[in-house]
């Protein structure tokens, strides 16, 4: 059974400005990280647990994971029946604790 993903506002608008600043150098690079990034975030619903536990996360509970691709890190929540996307980031941004 497949596990509903939704998204946070902040995370819609990072993966908007990844893919804008991507564009600026090549469409078709813009359109690979776009493609790679759903798809691997549209699996998630079957196999929420398929990454481990988001290192940068103070406090984790377990709950709070992440996986790394296209030089992106992509910081999500599994609880019960949700599937959270918190944060797309640059893995050479800082990688601030939340």
């Amino acid at each position: 059974m497949a596990i509903p993903v939704k998204w946070n506002k902040k995370a819609v608008e990072q993966f908007d400005k990844a893919l804008v600043y991507i564009e600026k150098e090549s469409l078709s690079s813009a359109e690979k990280v776009k493609e790679d990034l759903l798809l691997k975030i549209d699996n998630l619903s079957k196999y929420p647990e398929q990454f481990n536990q988001d290192k940068f996360k103070t406090k984790n509970d377990g709950t709070f994971r992440a996986f790394e691709i296209h030089h992106y890190r992509v910081s999500y929540r599994f609880i019960a029946n949700e599937i959270r996307i918190i944060r797309i980031r640059h893995t050479k941004m800082n990688p601030l604790s939340y």
